[in-house]
């Protein structure tokens, strides 16, 4: 009777053990999201929330991917080298879902005008420019990609000036520019921030004019173009949904510190290599969820996607209801 007894007991034991272990919260893996990064001011929002834990608060843990061109960051949506994009310029997002339907969604914006300086033309510090047609006879750079060569040379056409005959322009790295300014072989050119804002506090540009896409493309300079933004490969978003809500949370809670929390832009010292002494004065990007856009500026953005196309930077028409994830 008593190995019997013990038997029992044992057992008694052990399902008791096994309770009190399924009672216990299980400790789970954080899930991991590959993200293309291309460093400036539209990306703060992903270091934000790496560097404060609101990713990690949702069991993420991203992998940054760091990527120099638009280019390079449609290639690795498209292969499934990242799930998700800090900041795709929204020309080059229109133009491969042109090319592939549903490819990627952006599920937030970066809206910049006049008064939300993002893009913009610089000159050096010593030129006689004044005003964008003030720029005939110039060598001028632009930043790289399609979209930024299309909208640049678009911009200047609208200020009376002709690709070729009236200016020359040749693509340039963001990280050559200031240095391509310094030696003299540019007169300025078209350029973002936080570059642009480098530039000018070192004494090296000034800026001709601001937010020129909304004031000479959208014929609005109060009007957001919405030029860039972040985006899911939409094949992330139909395998894992309720992951790319949990980044987009993430995300929402540093898009808020951003456009709240002035101290943010130390993350552009540590992590855009922006100097100490420049910093507080760069303009910084605004957000905006997709969920919350008014139908006129979706009606403004689909707008400046028409303007991709007649340019032909976007080989196709597309609706931008398609491109948007509304978390």
């Amino acid at each position: 009777m008593l190995p019997r007894r013990l038997a029992i007991m044992s057992l008694a034991a052990l399902l008791a053990s096994g309770i009190c272990l399924s009672a216990a919260p299980s400790a789970r893996a954080a899930d991991k999201v590959k993200v293309g990064v291309f460093p400036v001011g539209a990306a703060l929002p992903y270091f934000v929330g790496l560097k404060r834990g609101y990713f990690a608060a949702e069991g993420i843990e991203p992998e940054t991917v760091t990527l120099g061109t638009p280019a390079l960051i449609v290639q690795s949506l498209v292969t499934g080298a990242v799930d998700a994009t800090s900041n795709l310029v929204t020309l080059e997002g229109a133009n491969i879902n042109s090319r592939r339907p549903g490819t990627l969604k952006y599920f937030a914006l970066v809206g910049q005008n006049r008064d939300d300086i993002f893009e913009q033309f610089v000159v050096r510090a010593d030129s006689a420019a004044r005003t964008l047609a003030d720029l005939k006879g110039a060598r001028l750079f632009t930043s790289p990609g399609p979209a930024n060569i299309g909208l640049s040379k678009a911009i200047l056409a609208k200020a009376g000036l002709k690709d070729g005959v009236d200016y020359q322009m040749q693509e340039q790295p963001l990280a050559v520019q200031t240095g391509a300014l310094k030696s003299g072989a540019f007169e300025g050119g078209y350029t973002l921030e936080p570059v642009a804002s480098i530039m000018i506090k070192s004494g090296v540009a000034r800026r001709i004019e601001g937010g020129v896409i909304s004031t000479y493309l959208l014929e609005n300079p109060k009007a957001h173009a919405y030029a860039a933004g972040a985006a899911f490969s939409d094949a992330f978003l139909k395998a894992k949904p309720d992951l790319a809500a949990r980044f987009a949370k993430a995300w929402f809670r540093a898009m808020e510190d951003v456009a709240r929390d002035p101290s943010v832009r130390a993350y552009l010292v540590t992590e855009m290599n922006v100097s100490q002494e420049v910093v507080d004065d760069l303009p910084l990007p605004r957000f905006e969820r997709v969920k919350d856009l008014t139908p006129q500026q979706i009606a403004d953005f689909q707008k400046f996607i028409d303007i991709g196309v007649a340019l032909r930077v976007v080989a196709a028409p597309v609706d931008v209801k398609t491109m948007l994830a509304p978390f």
